[in-house]
Parts: structure tokens; sequence; C-alpha cells
């Protein structure tokens, strides 16, 4: 019988397809936040999510795929391998800019859980009264960095079982209950009502009316859904076969669409239009179901609003801890100030964590000013895809530049063509990432903005603010601010480790 070898033996025990498409898929579905935005597009969901997956999705996580094994160990990730391409000025604008549009993102998801909050007590009007999702928001997210602040053991276990209790199983539930709704001749939202997906004699339109910018501007708010896929390209060395991590984003790629696909059809079915409000559309479609259709005694329905909310907060734990323990790799060149880097006996970045907690609740504000909130849930959201998009520029001209820069730096999964191929690939995706950030600037017309100039202005300045403030933290920097003890968040070495191919040629 023969003795399997070390090398195979890590094989075996090495990550297959199906983990990283599963855990790449749990990454880009956080909760069922997402799904009226969709809705709201009905039968044309199909070309915007087409366009996602193609032009950002998969280009997206092919380069990540390539630029996560070159530096293993390493940590900081984006900051890393845009530091290699260029300098440390832009590793530090790319990671400042995944970090901060996390920061912008967190508004809009605790305010889905501040509308399940309001269906749950049995005050669905308050869904849409922005003073209430504004104190919501800046409420929560402080409880939640509490939380957060127990270390990663503890807000890992509840955000796990959160996710669960709050996404899956509620889905699973909304599926059944639009299969019921069919069955039982109910009519469909998008046959009965005057909206975005109607076209002639009231048929359903399967493609957008191009009217102007505009028009598409929901493609940004679908570019969103699928961000963060670039964040497990770092498990790319310990899959059993790292060329097969094609595979499993396209396995990703298939249950995030499919989630994403059904989840909203049952929506768009359920819900009239003109009830398709970004915040509560999920909550109203059980509700409709199950008070107003079935009979149901109207704690079940406030039962799965709960769960659908305690969903929502599991995707904001899940990403809180993340992204400012990413932030400390730059404190290693003196990014941030003394203050930033401050952690606590949990080793959580406390320093951090206050920061983003003031930037929080200053966007928050923004529920305050416009008086329809879901012009605010999407005015953020724009916010926070625009300052994205630019990190996601900048990781396309990386990639292409190291492959010039480090020919000979091994690489464990390399985007099949050559050079050619490398140039396609980045090409798509930069070409889609540049036309969703022209996009995001331009007000949507599905919704009632009011005055479209307050909206690029708030869109535009603060992405110039958000976005600049890494150039001038880098320009102010002394020498005291450098912290060599502060070591890579993921695998033991330091982000300043040599490559196994030694220096660069």
């Amino acid at each position: 019988m023969t003795t399997p070898t070390s090398s195979e033996r890590d094989r075996k025990k090495g990550l297959s397809v199906a983990t990283i498409g599963f855990m790449t898929a749990a990454a880009i579905v956080t909760s069922l936040r997402g799904l009226p935005t969709i809705a709201l597009t009905e039968m044309t969901m199909f070309v915007y999510l087409g366009f996602s997956i193609v032009f950002f999705l998969v280009p997206g996580a092919l380069v990540s795929a390539e630029l996560g094994g070159m530096y293993p160990g390493s940590g900081g990730g984006v900051y890393r391998w845009v530091k290699e391409a260029f300098n440390e000025r832009w590793g530090f604008t790319a990671q400042w800019l995944q970090w901060i549009q996390n920061v912008v993102w967190y508004p809009t998801g605790i305010a889905f859980v501040a509308a399940g909050a309001a269906y749950v007590i049995g005050r669905p009007d308050l869904a849409s009264n922005r003073y209430y999702i504004g104190v919501f928001v800046i409420v929560v997210y402080w409880l939640c960095t509490l939380i957060v602040l127990k270390g990663v053991e503890f807000f890992a276990k509840i955000a796990s079982i959160m996710f669960i209790a709050g996404t899956v199983i509620p889905g699973v539930v909304l599926l059944g209950l639009f299969g019921y709704w069919i069955a039982s001749g109910h009519p469909i939202g998008w046959e009965g009502t005057i909206g975005s997906g109607l076209g002639a004699a009231g048929h359903p339109k399967f493609f957008p009316t191009f009217t102007g910018l505009g028009s598409v501007a929901f493609l940004a708010g679908f570019i969103l859904l699928f961000a963060g896929v670039e964040t497990q390209a770092v498990h790319l060395r310990e899959m059993r076969r790292p060329r097969s991590f094609p595979s499993a984003i396209a396995l990703a790629a298939l249950i995030s669409a499919g989630i994403f696909v059904f989840g909203s059809l049952a929506i768009a079915g359920i819900v009239p239009f003109k009830h398709l409000g970004l915040l509560s559309a999920v909550f109203y479609a059980f509700q409709l179901v199950l008070t107003h259709t079935l009979h149901v005694s109207g704690w079940l329905a406030r039962a799965i609003d709960l769960l659908i909310a305690i969903g929502g907060i599991s995707g904001v734990l899940a990403w809180l801890g993340g992204p400012p323990r990413g932030m400390l790799v730059t404190t290693q060149d003196g990014a941030l100030p003394p203050f930033m880097q401050k952690m606590n006996k949990h080793e959580m970045p406390i320093g951090i964590l206050m920061g983003q907690g003031i930037v929080v609740s200053l966007v928050a504000c923004i529920y305050f000013l416009e008086k329809n909130v879901s012009v605010g849930f999407f005015l953020i959201g724009a916010l926070t895809i625009a300052l994205y998009l630019i990190m996601y520029l900048l990781m396309y001209m990386t990639v292409l530049r190291l492959r010039y820069k480090r020919p000979r730096l091994e690489r464990p999964f390399v985007v099949p063509g050559g050079k050619s191929g490398i140039w396609v690939v980045a090409g798509v995706g930069f070409l889609g990432a540049a036309f969703a950030l022209v996009t995001s600037f331009f007000p949507p017309t599905l919704l009632p903005i009011g005055t479209p100039v307050t909206y690029v202005m708030l869109v535009a300045g603060g992405t110039v603010v958000l976005g600049g403030l890494p150039v001038l933290l880098f320009q102010i920097r002394r020498k005291n601010w450098v912290n060599k003890s502060i070591e890579a968040v993921e695998g033991g070495q330091g982000a300043g480790a040599k490559d196994k191919a030694g220096t660069p040629t």
C-alpha cells in the first residue's frame, strides 16, 4: 500500500472549490438588504446583473486571485499590492478607499435593520421616517462597535449565527411564499402596475430604456452588491488546486446571482411597484402575504421581520472588525497618526474604530437632510460605490504594472492568456468600473430625487473629501508615526516581508 506524500496530504487538507465558492458568495450576500434595489428595476434586472457579473465580479475576482497569491502571509491585501506596483502613497490610498467605502456603507446596512425594527414593533410608518432612521443608525452602529471591541472570536461567532438565522432562513421562506402567491393566482407586481419593467401594452420589459445616464444610475447599486470579492483572494494558496480558483468564482457568481435573482423576483412579484421602497419592500412582502392574504397571526410576520433585521446586523458585525485591522498594516510606513494606531486588550484597533464611528455618525446625518429615506439610502450607496470603484481602478492598473515590473515573482494562479489575456481581463474590468463610477454621480430617474444638483454635489463632494484625505494624511505624516511593532493582520510575516522570488528583478 502506497503511503501518500506530504504534498498529497496537504492538497487533501486544502480548501476545495466548493469551500472557496461558498465563502466568496457569503462575503457578497451579507443580507437581504439588496433585494429591493434589484426588484425596483423589475425585469430589466437581468441586464444589470449580467453587466455586474461580466464587467465587475469576474474580472475583479480573477485579478485579485493573481495578486493575492503573489504575497502570501504578508497581510495588508490591496495595500501591499499597490505599494509594490507603484509606491507607499498609492498603496495607502488604495487601502484607505477600501476601508472608507465600508465606513460609508454602514448607514445603509443599519438603515435596513431600522426598517425591520419598525415592522417588528408594529410601526411600519417609521421605516419612512428620516429622523427615526438617522438616530437608529447612529445608536446601533455604536452598539455594534462595543461588541466588536470584545475581540474577533466573540463577534465572529455572533455574526455567523445571525447570518444563518437572518438571511438563509428568511430567504427560503420568501421563495416559498412567492410560490404560493403564483399558484393561488394573485396578481404579479410587475404586470399590474406602471413600473420600470413595463413596456408597451403592460408587458414586462427586459431591456432598460436609455434616456441618459440617470436612466441607468441603478447600475452603481447593482455593482455594490457584488463588491468585496477581492477579499477572498488571500485564501488562494490554501486551495488544493490554486488554478481551480476561476471555478470557485464561477460557483460564487451562480450562488450570488441565484439569491439576488430569485429573491428579487419574489419581491417584485409580490409587492406593487409603488410600494417598492428600498428599505421596506422586503418586510412589506412578508406582511402582504402572511398577514393580509393568509391571515396568519401577526406574530409570525413580526418574527420573520426580526430575523431579517438580525441578518442585517450580522453583515455589519462581519465587516466592522476586518477593514480596520487591515488599515493597521499601513502604520508600518507611518501613514496614520499615533492615536489611530491604538489597540485594546483584545487586539482590536480602538483608535480606528472610534475614528470611523465619527465618520459614520456624520454620514448618517444625510437621512436628516433628505425627506425621502429611499433617496438618502441610495445617495449614501452611490457615495460608497464611487469610493470603492476608484480602488478597483487602482487594482486593475496594479496587476498590469506588476506583470511587467515583477515578471519572475511566483504566481500560483495567473490570469490565462499571457499578456494579452491580462490586458483583456483587466481592461474589461477597468472599463466596467469606470462606467459604473460615472453613472454613480447621476441621480436615478426611478427615485424622486428632488434637486439633482444637490444630489450630484453631495456625491461628488463626499467622494472628493473622503478620497482626498489619504493624500493629505500621507503628505503630513511624520517619522514618529511609524509603528514597527504592528505586524500583518493575516499570516506570520510583516507587510514588508520578502517574497519567495527574493528581491525584484
